[in-house]
């Protein structure tokens, strides 16, 4: 079984939050990781649901805020619907994944988590007036 640290971490290297998650098998698709990484951020939120959410990506209704995105009102999050959005997200570069120092570029392309257990995203931003 094998442990992958998921890391986020600014465009310029700065780091922002890590976590890990233990008994994995030793390969999944970035797919797999993806919607591993939105099913994990969005229990921790639905256990304790407030009107801010920090995550990999925006749900519906939401508006960016710093360091992550505010809601309406508290509410559970469907957490499908946020992998659907992470996925289309990582296929509009959105964010990136580097791992073993190299970025993965596919959806369905492998990670070895014996070798290649840190798995960095970096968010991407539009910038302003741009």
């Amino acid at each position: 079984m094998a442990t992958v640290t998921f890391r986020d971490e600014t465009a310029t290297g700065k780091p922002l939050s890590e976590w890990e998650v233990t008994g994995l098998p030793e390969r999944m698709t970035v797919r797999e990781l993806i919607r591993l990484r939105v099913r994990e951020e969005v229990a921790r939120h639905n256990a304790r649901p407030t009107n801010r959410f920090n995550g990999l990506v925006r749900p519906d209704d939401a508006e960016t805020d710093l360091n992550g995105y505010r809601l309406p009102e508290p509410r559970p999050i469907d957490w499908q619907r946020q992998a659907e959005i992470a996925e289309k997200a990582f296929l509009t570069n959105g964010f990136f994944i580097l791992t073993a120092d190299r970025q993965v570029e596919a959806l369905d392309e492998p990670v070895d988590l014996t070798t290649d257990s840190n798995l960095v995203f970096i968010k991407l931003f539009a910038l302003a007036g741009g």
